[in-house]
């Protein structure tokens, strides 16, 4: 029997487990032995990747760069889901503020979310900088550090952020565009308090990484397999809703470049363990 392939993930809801026990059979019923292991923080997820404990970890962008960072970039992208290929940040604004552009932020009280949320806070501030604006000097800077270590999986940050715009007690503030248009469609947002002002170029989110010198057969069958899942098909469809995406892709590894460049730009890992 072949050995069994460990997929690592962070367990930010109840519903990871019925998600993996759902993609565990996907699998077995292809006749590849792959079981999850769940951790309660990416850190944590990467530790084990690097370590071997895990082959395979599902991990957002960031826990990806800091794969990469801590391999030299000995590290390979096996998958990652439609939704990952074009994410973006929203800046939102209070409705009753003179913001309109990106430029009015200055001198405004802006909300980030948790400090290792890509969405929320690193990308918004490396953005803000590459648009003239010092978070640290040029704005009034609040930030929710809610679930640190999930990586703004759970969302709690980016709910803080809208509920302090639509309460005024910030004047604009970050969110990814997923959380942005769930809560859209939900009827969550207060249009006649906030609006959006300003949308991110696009940029990757999560992925399968591995160790470059573990990626062998038995994971190119894995990948293959995954990537063969089909919306179309009732019980595939289960797994993709509960994921969020439609279709598996190939990594498309020049959208991580904007994380890469703003984790230099904020000193992320200069100020984080």
């Amino acid at each position: 029997m072949a050995e069994r392939i460990a997929v690592g993930a962070v367990a930010y809801d109840p519903k990871v487990v019925t998600i993996w026990e759902m993609i565990n059979d996907f699998f077995r019923a292809r006749g590849i032995p792959s079981d999850y292991v769940l951790f309660s923080n990416y850190e944590a997820q990467v530790e084990a990747l690097l370590n071997k404990v895990i082959d395979i970890a599902w991990n957002t962008n960031l826990a990806y760069v800091r794969v990469h960072r801590r391999t030299r970039g000995r590290c390979k992208v096996l998958a990652m889901r439609d939704t990952d290929v074009e994410f973006t940040t929203v800046l939102i604004a209070g409705t009753n503020t003179d913001i309109r552009t990106i430029l009015d932020l200055k001198g405004k009280r802006v909300a980030f979310g948790s400090r290792d949320s890509g969405q929320a806070a690193i990308l918004p501030e490396y953005f803000l900088g590459t648009n003239g604006i010092d978070v640290h000097k040029d704005i009034r800077l609040t930030r929710f550090n809610l679930d640190v270590g999930k990586h703004g999986d759970t969302g709690t940050s980016e709910v803080a952020v809208l509920e302090a715009v639509t309460k005024g007690e910030a004047d604009a503030g970050a969110v990814g565009d997923t959380y942005w248009a769930r809560t859209l469609a939900a009827g969550g947002v207060d249009r006649s308090k906030v609006k959006p002002i300003w949308t991110s170029p696009p940029y990757c989110h999560c992925n399968f990484t591995v160790l470059e010198e573990r990626y062998t057969q038995d994971l190119e069958a894995w990948t293959e397999a995954l990537l063969e899942m089909d919306y179309n098909n009732p019980a595939h469809r289960t797994i993709m809703d509960m994921e969020g995406l439609k279709r598996w892709v190939r990594p498309q590894l020049a959208g991580y470049k904007p994380l890469f460049e703003a984790v230099e730009a904020v000193g992320y890992f200069n100020a984080s363990a």
